[in-house]
């Protein structure tokens, strides 16, 4: 099963910026699973995120691809689409 994990907090304006977007993605069926860092600091930690927005891609639980920053919503589809 895929899953994105998207890393954000509630004071980081690219995160806000990038927000509706992954809500977007989850309305049209991806699976977003959203991360406060601040909330949940442990799986931040668990995954290594040192900067935030950060989009981490898990298929069947392993992670096979990571986006910091703000992207395009095509880029986010063509990694799912590619792993």
């Amino acid at each position: 099963m895929k899953e994105f994990l998207y890393f954000s907090a509630t004071w980081c304006g690219p995160c806000l910026q990038l927000s509706p977007m992954m809500s977007e993605l989850q309305r049209e069926g991806y699976n977003v699973r959203k991360i406060d860092i601040d909330q949940d600091p442990n799986t931040a930690s668990q995954y290594n995120v040192r900067n935030i927005p950060m989009v981490i891609l898990l298929n069947n639980g392993n992670e096979v691809a990571r986006q910091v920053g703000n992207s395009p919503k095509n880029r986010y589809i063509k990694l799912w689409q590619a792993n």
